[in-house]
């Protein structure tokens, strides 16, 4: 039995330079950290007792008596590329899916970690982020960029630079006390709103030659934010400031990236002491991030009273194995013919 534990991931700045389409051209860049919040799964061979070979357990129950009926897709394609069989795997995630949070690609990165390790394989964690773009991005062909499978396999407060179809993780070093402060600065809450990142990056990307100027403008974004970041004689509320510019910014790359309600809430929280914010993700519901100094952070929460806040502590790990027992693993063929 292999169990992994893989943290979700926030992006504070470049999202969307992060597309191949863009970077290849342009270059991209993202700062982003991982957190506390993660997804779990639990990877065993399944005895060969049932009628079915493969039970999968995800939102719904999966019985299955070939790959090809997976109905799953990533599932299905992350055990093709390991040439996984005959397995029982179950998902379990601390935050719900479709919320801007990296979800789907934490899971292919938690899960491709788990098919290494029962296949007794460790894989580095940039091979992880490549085969979780891969199935995702080439095989699936699903809209979106590169930074959720990155930052997941890496974990940590990372600035991650995209070129020429290839991708760079440099750790942003500040002092534990810098650290802490951002952290604690920064209130998550959860709007309720359910969507599909693919659909959003579709409609942001459906037209990209009208997108090149605002996506240029965030990339720089990320030269300031850094520069924010690292310089310990320069105040935090700057990079809450810098978050507001990129949320206007980001605004205007798609008309499903806001929506009214949302824009209202956004209101509502620079009213009550917010310097700045973010919708995470590709935008259209999931999670609202501000950054509030401590002293305004009570205002602002009975501003936001009828949403739900979500604590959070930044996290280093990355993904990673917490459980490893392999098995000795023989196809149920082998076994009937003995």
């Amino acid at each position: 039995m292999i169990i992994t534990k893989t943290p979700f991931r926030m992006s504070f700045f470049g999202g969307g330079t992060d597309i191949p389409a863009f970077f290849n051209e342009h270059g991209g860049a993202v700062i982003s950290t991982t957190f506390d919040k993660y997804c779990y799964v639990n990877v065993r061979h399944m005895p060969p007792f049932h009628p079915y070979i493969s039970e999968l357990v995800h939102n719904r129950f999966e019985r299955v008596n070939d790959i090809e009926d997976i109905e799953h897709p990533l599932i299905r394609e992350c055990m093709r590329l390991h040439d996984i069989h005959e397995i029982r795997l179950t998902y379990e995630g601390d935050l719900p899916a479709r919320t801007g949070l990296g979800t789907s690609s934490t899971f292919a990165v938690g899960m491709l970690n788990a098919f290494c390790a029962l296949k007794g394989k460790m894989m580095s964690k940039r091979q992880l982020a490549q085969d979780a773009i891969y199935v995702e991005r080439e095989v699936l062909k699903e809209h979106g960029g590169w930074q959720d499978q990155v930052a997941a396999a890496f974990g940590g407060l990372n600035r991650i630079d995209f070129r020429d179809g290839d991708f760079e993780v440099h750790p942003i070093v500040i002092s534990p006390e810098r650290k802490k402060e951002l952290d604690d600065n920064l209130l998550l809450f959860y709007t309720g709103i359910q969507r599909f990142s693919s659909e959003i990056q579709a409609d942001t990307f459906a037209k990209p030659i009208d997108k090149t100027l605002q996506l240029k403008d965030m990339l720089a974004l990320v030269d300031d934010a850094e520069k924010v970041l690292c310089d310990k004689d320069a105040s935090l509320n700057e990079f809450g400031r810098l978050l507001d510019t990129t949320w206007k910014l980001k605004r205007g790359t798609g008309a499903k990236v806001s929506n009214g309600s949302i824009d209202e809430l956004y209101s509502k929280a620079m009213n009550a002491g917010a310097l700045g914010g973010k919708l995470l993700g590709a935008g259209g519901g999931g999670f609202l991030l501000f950054y509030c100094e401590k002293e305004k952070q009570e205002s602002l929460k009975k501003a936001m009273e009828r949403l739900m806040i979500v604590p959070f502590n930044f996290e280093n790990g990355g993904t990673q194995v917490l459980y490893y027992a392999p098995q000795t693993y023989f196809p149920r063929k082998e076994i009937i013919l003995k």
